[in-house]
């Protein structure tokens, strides 16, 4: 009934007291022995072996499947708030008349970095080989140059001198569909046109163009064209006024601090709309996605802690007798539920700490891994005219990461319990009863 294995263990155990410290060599020694595979008891370790890959690769999935929702949120964000602003006043009942000095006076408020008169309408851009529906923007060479968003990715062109001609810059795939590059002209044409006896005329006019530019986010690049404000007051014939001031902010995320003071500046005559208002579905829709991919992903985190489950148990049964003979020699139940304590934890921190290498390593090179996989498999795994982005985004969120270890390793902590907890509450004498 003794054998030489249990030797050196036991030998570590105070005498007198019969048990030994809490979390001591003796018990670290005996979980890792437990731990380790004999041919007997292969198929233990097989388990074992599989709910530390499990516990592995849903640390990482959910690691980089955040981080490139999150990467996905900023981006979107940045491109979308870069290019169309975080707040914008506009006309009741009529168009933004005496825009300079509303604008001088937004500006002065506290938190806001600009307020850009802009008029923007629909249109119908066409060449002689396409036509489509666009969105132009009238706006002032200076804010337009102050939009980095644009004035920093433009691929053909210039914008100096935009404000003197009848000109007009325009997105990349815009002009790719049109089969236009600079120099040619587009043609545009609106249903704002001049008001005759038989109903409003549409105007036609062809403008050259300027610039091409790349946000490097398709929706925009496809369909957006600038024009200088006066050209455009003149085209969608708003007289004196724009049909809004578009208002960038300090802190974009706090941008309902702001709605009372400007609605203070700027009177009843006109409405304030904020980016949340415009984009609330998009951004809801995506937020929406990301929970629920967060609480699907988790089920593999808890797949590897039953996996430790079920093999503590097997473990348990398998190493009856010797828990039996440790109890005699003078182990404690806390001491013995501790041992199994300790070898499955041991699965879970291990596989905690590989996932989260394995996912923040995967992050970090998320885009290279990409166009390898794209050369490699010849297609392409990241269209931009599906995604919106020409590039896939990675952002690793600390306070998420840390949620992500801190749920692995209670999972894993608390899977060990109960097959500990039946290994301690063992009888030694119905163990060896038939020994």
């Amino acid at each position: 009934m003794t054998e030489a294995a249990y030797i050196d263990p036991v030998a570590d155990l105070p005498r007198g007291r019969g048990k030994s410290r809490p979390f001591g060599a003796f018990e670290w020694l005996l979980a890792a022995r437990y731990l380790r595979a004999r041919r007997r008891e292969g198929f233990i370790s097989v388990i074992a072996g599989f709910s530390f890959l499990g516990i592995m690769l849903g640390v990482a999935t959910l690691i980089i499947v955040m981080s490139v929702m999150n990467g996905f949120r900023t981006e979107l964000l940045d491109r979308i708030l870069g290019l169309n602003g975080h707040m914008f006043v506009r006309g009741v009942t009529s168009y933004v008349t005496d825009f300079d000095a509303v604008s001088a006076r937004i500006e002065a408020l506290p938190g806001v970095v600009s307020a850009t008169p802009i008029v923007e309408g629909q249109v119908m851009a066409s060449s002689r080989s396409n036509a489509q529906g666009a969105l132009v923007r009238g706006i002032h060479e200076k804010d337009l140059k102050r939009l980095t968003v644009v004035s920093d990715h433009i691929l053909l062109g210039t914008l100096n001198g935009f404000d003197k001609g009848e000109s007009v810059a325009i997105g990349s795939r815009l002009a790719k569909n049109l089969g236009l590059s600079v120099g040619d002209s587009v043609t545009l044409l609106s249903p704002r046109g001049a008001i005759t006896p038989f109903g409003t005329a549409p105007r036609v006019k062809a403008y050259p163009i300027v610039a091409i530019f790349e946000i490097g986010m398709s929706e925009y690049d496809s369909s957006f064209i600038f024009m200088p404000l006066s050209e455009a007051q003149e085209y969608f014939r708003t007289a004196e006024g724009v049909t809004a001031l578009e208002i960038m902010i300090k802190a974009p995320d706090r941008v309902d601090a702001l709605i009372k003071p400007l609605s203070d500046v700027v009177g009843p005559c006109c409405d304030i709309i904020t980016w949340q208002e415009t984009n609330k579905s998009f951004f809801s829709a995506l937020q929406v996605e990301r929970n629920v991919m967060f609480l699907i992903l988790t089920l593999i985190l808890i797949v590897a802690a039953l996996n430790i489950v079920s093999g503590l148990i097997m473990l348990v049964k398998d190493k009856g007798r010797d828990i039996a003979v440790l109890r005699t020699m003078g182990a404690t139940r806390g001491s013995v539920m501790r041992v199994f304590f300790i070898s499955g934890a041991s699965i879970g921190v291990a596989g905690t700490i590989a996932g989260f290498a394995l996912g923040t390593l995967f992050c970090l090179n998320i885009e290279t891994l990409r166009q390898f996989l794209s050369r490699l498999s010849g297609t392409e795994l990241f269209n931009p005219e599906i995604y919106f982005l020409s590039h896939m985004p990675a952002e690793i969120n600390a306070a998420e990461v840390a949620s992500v270890v801190g749920m692995a390793l209670f999972l894993s902590f608390a899977a060990t319990l109960y097959p500990a907890w039946r290994a301690a509450s063992l009888d030694p004498v119905e163990a060896l009863r038939y020994e």
